[in-house]
C-alpha cells in the first residue's frame, strides 16, 4: 500500500550550466556567504564604553548593535518594524517576479549550491555523479566520499561557528571556543547548526523545498496572471521533435528539441516544459539551458523565458513578446512597494530623531504614602534613568506639576539635601535604578504631576514621565 502512495526520493544531479541567470546566482551566494561569514569580524568604534563589534546583538546586556545604531530593548518597535518590511519585502518579489526569494537568497538555496559545486570538484559533472552513485563501493568511492564529506562538515561546522560570533566579541569568544572555554551553550547551538547545515545542504537540498518549508505553498497563493514566473512557451515548442526529426518533417514540430537539458540544469529536477510545479523555485537555470541550445541550432532565445500568464495567452494568440520590466509597473506590486519603502521612512526618521535620553517613574504601592510628624506627605518612586550615548552624562531630575515647596532627594542624597531639583551621573549606555523620595509641604494639595529628566550637555535632550502623589484620603 505504502509503495502505491510515496515515490522512492531520487537523487538530483544538477548539469553545470553558464549563463546571465547563472552567473547571478554565483554573486548572490559570493555576496550572502560573504556577509554571514565575515560581518561578525567587523570592527566599528563606538568609543571606549561600548563594543566594537559593527554587528553585535549582545544579549547579556540586553542590546543590538549595527554599525552606529544601537538599539535598547524598550526600542523593539525597530525590530518589529525590520521584520514587517521583510514580510513585505517578500509579497513585493513574488508578486513581481514569483520565488526569486527562493531561487537565489533563501539560506538553504545559498548552503545548497555551494555542496553542489563541491559536488562537481570531487565527483565530476552531472554523469559522472551519477556513475559513481551506481558504482559499487570500493575503497576508491569511500575515500572519495570520505574527502567529500570532509569538506561538508568543515563549512557545516564554520557556518554553525559564525552564528554563535553574533551573539559576542568574535576573537574573544572564537579563542575561548577552540580552547574549549567558551560557555555550553555556545558548543550546543554549534553542534546543532553544524549537523542541519551538513544534513539539509549536503542530503536534504530539494526535499527541503519540496516537502518541508511551507513557504512554495504561500507563494503560490500570491501569485496570479499578471506575475513574472519561469514559464515554457508550449504553443512554441510542442510538439517537440529531435532537430532530423524537424528536418524531415518541415514545420510539424515546434522549437523544442527534447533535449532535456533544462531538466538536468534544474538543482530540484523538475520539468519546467509540464508547467508550474511547488518544486520549481524560479532560478531560471533553465532559461540559460534553453537560451543556450537555441543559439547553437539557429533559432530565438526565449522558449523557456521570464513571463507572466497573461502575457503568454497574448503572445500565444499572435501578440508581440512584451519587456519584463513593464509587468513589474503594476498596481500590486507598485502597492507593495509603497507600502514598504513607507515604513523604511518611519523607521529611519524614527531613527534619525529619537532622543537618547529616557526616563520610566513607578509609583510605590505599599504603602502609597506616609505621613511625616511634621505633617507632610511623603511619596517614594523608583526612576529609571536611560542614557543611550557612549559616554557618561550628567542628568537633571526635576518635579513639574507640584505646588511650591515640593522636593525630592534620593539615597544617594541626604534628607538634608532635598531639592525641588536633583543632578545625577548615569554611566555610558546604562539605565540606573534611583530611588526618590518627594514630599509636600503640609495643607497643600497634589495630585498628577510628572518627573522631568533633561541632560547637562550640548543636547539637552529632554523626558517626562506623568505620574500621580497620593495624599491621605486619595487612595
Amino acid at each position: 500500500m505504502g509503495s502505491a502512495l510515496y515515490e522512492k526520493g531520487k537523487t538530483v544531479h544538477n548539469k553545470r550550466i553558464d549563463g546571465p541567470f547563472r552567473r547571478f546566482k554565483w554573486l548572490v551566494m559570493l555576496v550572502t556567504l560573504t556577509i554571514y561569514y565575515v560581518t561578525p569580524w567587523i570592527r566599528w568604534d563606538r568609543g571606549p564604553y561600548a563594543p566594537d563589534q559593527a554587528v553585535l546583538v549582545d544579549l547579556a546586556h540586553r542590546r543590538f548593535y549595527m554599525f552606529d545604531i544601537e538599539i535598547w530593548p524598550h526600542e523593539f518597535y525597530f525590530v518589529a518594524g525590520l521584520l514587517i518590511m521583510a514580510g513585505i519585502g517578500l509579497f513585493l518579489v513574488t508578486s513581481a517576479v514569483g520565488r526569486a526569494w527562493c531561487g537565489y537568497a533563501c539560506p538553504q538555496t545559498v548552503w545548497t549550491d555551494l555542496f553542489q559545486h563541491i559536488d562537481r570538484l570531487f565527483d565530476g559533472d552531472r554523469n559522472a555523479r551519477i556513475r559513481l552513485d551506481k558504482a559499487p563501493w570500493t575503497a576508491a568511492k569511500i575515500a572519495r566520499r570520505g574527502a567529500k564529506w570532509s569538506v561538508y562538515l568543515v563549512i557545516s561546522l564554520l557556518t554553525g561557528g559564525a552564528w554563535i560570533l553574533y551573539f559576542a566579541d568574535a576573537p574573544t569568544l572564537a579563542r575561548a571556543f577552540i580552547n574549549g572555554e567558551a560557555p555550553p551553550v555556545a558548543y550546543a547551538t554549534v553542534a546543532i547548526l553544524t549537523g542541519t547545515t551538513f544534513w539539509l545542504g549536503g542530503f536534504m537540498r530539494e526535499q527541503v523545498c519540496i516537502y518541508m518549508c511551507p513557504w512554495p505553498r504561500i507563494q503560490a497563493a500570491m501569485l496570479d496572471e499578471k506575475s513574472l514566473i519561469v514559464t515554457y512557451k508550449h504553443w512554441r515548442g510542442e510538439p517537440r521533435g529531435s532537430l532530423k526529426k524537424a528536418a524531415k518533417n518541415p514545420g510539424q514540430y515546434g522549437d523544442c528539441i527534447d533535449c532535456n537539458l533544462c531538466v538536468a540544469v534544474c538543482p530540484t529536477g523538475v520539468d519546467i516544459r509540464q508547467g508550474q510545479q511547488i518544486g520549481c523555485i524560479t532560478c531560471a537555470l533553465c532559461i540559460d539551458a534553453c537560451d543556450k541550445v537555441m543559439k547553437e541550432i539557429g533559432r530565438p532565445r526565449g522558449l523557456i523565458d521570464y513571463a507572466t500568464l497573461e502575457q503568454c495567452k497574448a503572445e500565444a494568440a499572435g501578440a508581440a513578446p512584451m519587456p519584463a520590466w513593464k509587468a513589474l509597473l503594476r498596481p500590486r506590486t507598485l502597492i507593495y512597494f509603497t507600502i514598504w519603502a513607507g515604513i523604511g521612512a518611519g523607521l529611519l526618521f524614527a531613527l534619525g530623531t529619537r532622543s537618547h535620553t529616557d526616563l520610566t517613574v513607578s509609583p510605590d504601592r505599599n504603602p502609597p504614602y506616609m505621613l511625616m510628624k511634621d505633617g507632610s506627605v511623603r511619596n517614594a518612586y523608583t526612576l529609571r534613568l536611560r542614557n543611550m550615548e557612549a559616554r557618561p552624562r550628567q542628568m537633571e531630575v526635576a518635579l513639574v506639576g507640584l505646588a511650591d515647596g515640593a522636593v525630592m532627594w534620593t539615597d544617594g542624597i541626604s534628607r538634608d539635601q532635598a531639592a525641588p531639583r536633583q543632578i545625577l551621573a548615569v554611566p555610558a549606555n546604562a539605565t540606573r535604578l534611583v530611588r526618590a523620595y518627594v514630599t509636600v509641604p503640609p495643607g497643600t494639595s497634589a495630585g498628577a504631576f510628572a518627573f522631568r529628566l533633561t541632560s547637562l550637555d550640548e543636547q539637552r535632550e529632554r523626558d517626562e514621565a506623568a505620574t500621580t502623589f497620593t495624599m491621605p484620603g486619595s487612595e
